[in-house]
């Protein structure tokens, strides 16, 4: 994929505004010079914003998109409004190949019903998958899916997150050869769902594709960066995930309360300062940020609501990757080298 592609960003989604979506591209263009951005939404407020950012406004265009999606609408009233709103046109930008892959901080449920509609799913993929990266004890990521796509899924679709997953994994997380596992109440063979014993057993039969299956995980093990790839329905990742969130404010909330506790506290504060800070940045999920949907004709990425102007240009970082290695094809080519040997 050529370094000059377009990325279209839904500039209006997020809560905090256009102000905090502008500078997140801006810092973005900065990291990748020969992207350019088509910026969707209301043409005036985004000109007027652009002042502020010279150089993010000789590299985009203006979309202008009269309508926004709102927080708390449905999917299938979003849907009915996509050919108005900023987040439906930054999505039809993919489908008609003017860009190629599309940014939204919006409802992640309208972006998912839109994006699927729109794109369609790749042949060989049943249903897309929510993918995002965690932060782990190890050197680097783990990608986990699906994170709410699918509340319920059968081992077709489990098999198929796994080869997506670790396609995914190759590219963000510069890995040759991913270790992929499934999430399980408990390690043996004979423990979980038929759906998981049965997928197990496929990907324990295949040796053809650039992935390591290393079986089964548990939940106390998803942050110990014994793998690459987490495997699980989109009921059981949702909820890994809010609870890995609400741990890590959980452990930062209980630090900031013993550093207050005393002035012996707060002197060891100033003595652990640095320690404490590479802590915060570890767990900031504007540096993990970015879910993308795995399985589509195109690129397209969730950033987090309340994501800051890091963790946006993050977001559009995890998509500029994407585009770069082509991520679509090599997921296209997995899925056939797999069914080939099946």
């Amino acid at each position: 994929m050529a370094d000059n592609a377009w990325i279209a960003v839904d500039a209006m989604g997020g809560d905090d505004g256009l102000a905090v979506m502008l500078a997140g591209v801006a810092r973005a263009r900065r990291r990748f010079e020969g992207m350019r951005f088509f910026l969707v939404g209301d043409e005036a407020q985004i000109a007027e914003g652009l002042k502020t950012h010279p150089n993010l406004s000789a590299a985009s265009e203006i979309v202008h998109a009269p309508e926004i999606v709102g927080s708390n609408e449905k999917p299938s009233q979003a849907i009915r409004r996509a050919r108005t709103t900023s987040m439906g046109i930054a999505i039809d930008l993919v489908k008609q190949r003017r860009a190629a892959a599309a940014v939204s901080s919006g409802n992640t449920g309208a972006l998912m019903a839109m994006a699927k509609l729109s794109l369609r799913t790749l042949p060989g993929i049943d249903r897309p998958a929510l993918a995002a990266p965690l932060p782990t004890l190890g050197d680097n990521d783990v990608v986990m899916l699906d994170l709410g796509a699918n509340t319920e899924c059968d081992a077709r679709n489990l098999v198929q997150f796994a080869v997506m997953g670790a396609a995914y994994a190759r590219i963000l997380l510069e890995l040759d050869n991913p270790r992929v596992a499934l999430l399980n109440i408990g390690s043996e063979d004979q423990k979980g769902t038929d759906e998981i014993r049965d997928a197990a057993a496929v990907l324990r039969g295949q040796n053809h594709l650039p992935l390591n299956f290393t079986g089964f995980i548990e939940g106390n093990q998803l942050a110990r960066g014994e793998v690459d790839v987490i495997v699980c329905d989109g009921f059981a990742g949702n909820i890994a995930l809010k609870t890995a969130e609400g741990t890590a404010r959980f452990v930062g909330d209980l630090l900031k309360r013993a550093f207050r506790s005393s002035t012996r506290s707060k002197i060891g504060f100033l003595i652990s300062r640095p320690a404490t800070q590479l802590l915060r940045d570890h767990l900031d999920p504007n540096n993990h940020n970015g879910a993308v949907f795995l399985g589509l004709n195109g690129v397209v990425v969730k950033s987090h609501g309340s994501a800051n102007e890091l963790g946006v240009a993050t977001a559009i970082g995890n998509a500029a990757k994407m585009v770069r290695a082509d991520l679509t094809r090599r997921i296209a080519e997995d899925l056939l080298n797999f069914e080939d040997a099946a």
